[in-house]
């Protein structure tokens, strides 16, 4: 079975949210594959830090995952770019690309976190470009783990403070960033997380038949979907949601 998830935001203070991702882990058995499309964590200051941050019980949790088998893909968020290499060796987890092609028999989906289709947030994207560039992380990463921190903390509140002056139109995505980029990739199904607005959405662009689907938040509740050849299951609040491929 494949599964898919997004925008757990753990932190050492959420416990109820790590023992929701624990119990919903506790499902997978050897084979099953699991997708995780950013912000697993709240934020990430580099693979060093994951002791000062309090993830040791999720960085072993995966790792007791991928020792049974279960197969493991992490795509960064905004809010965890920085994972890398080491964490992806030491827990056994794949590192997936900003816009990762996943084929399913002869079908091809299109995975992503979904910040970057957030094409109206120009402060976001200004960010977000800031922070991907090589330069930057080398810089940040230079810092002591207590500098990295501060400057995540201070960068965080802000944003929070941001999204208070903000509609939610401009924090969702856009429908030309959406229609181009499943053009670019010539896919009929995009899902993303990002947004914690868990829907089906149908896509108006120049391929037949194209849906969007969005992963929800952890906050009070899982949300997951699950994926054969044949259907997609979203489930969120207790609802299930179908699209049949």
């Amino acid at each position: 079975m494949i599964y898919l998830i997004s925008d757990l935001h753990l932190s050492a203070t959420e416990t109820d949210i790590f023992r929701r991702f624990e119990q919903f882990t506790a499902r997978l058995v050897p084979g099953d594959q699991l997708y995780i499309l950013g912000d697993l964590f709240e934020y990430w200051l580099g693979d060093d830090a994951v002791f000062f941050l309090g993830h040791e019980n999720t960085f072993n949790l995966l790792r007791i995952l991928t020792e049974k088998q279960v197969k493991i893909f992490f795509m960064a968020g905004n809010r965890d770019f920085l994972v890398g290499q080491t964490f992806s060796k030491e827990c056994g987890v794949t590192l997936l690309t900003q816009e990762h092609i996943l084929e399913i028999d002869s079908r091809k989906l299109l995975l992503m976190h979904g910040d970057s289709l957030c094409t109206d947030d120009a402060p976001h994207q200004a960010f977000r470009s800031m922070v991907l560039d090589d330069t930057w992380q080398k810089g940040f990463l230079s810092k002591s783990i207590a500098e990295r921190d501060q400057l995540a903390r201070l960068a965080r509140y802000r944003s929070d403070d941001t999204k208070t002056g903000k509609s939610m139109e401009i924090m969702d995505v856009t429908d030309s960033a959406v229609s181009a980029i499943v053009e670019k990739h010539s896919v009929r199904l995009l899902i993303h997380g990002h947004t914690h607005r868990p829907a089906i959405h149908s896509i108006n662009c120049q391929l037949p038949n194209c849906h969007r689907i969005v992963l929800g938040d952890w906050a009070s509740c899982e949300s997951w979907i699950t994926l054969t050849k044949d259907e997609i299951l979203l489930h969120h609040h207790g609802i299930t949601d179908q699209l049949i491929l």
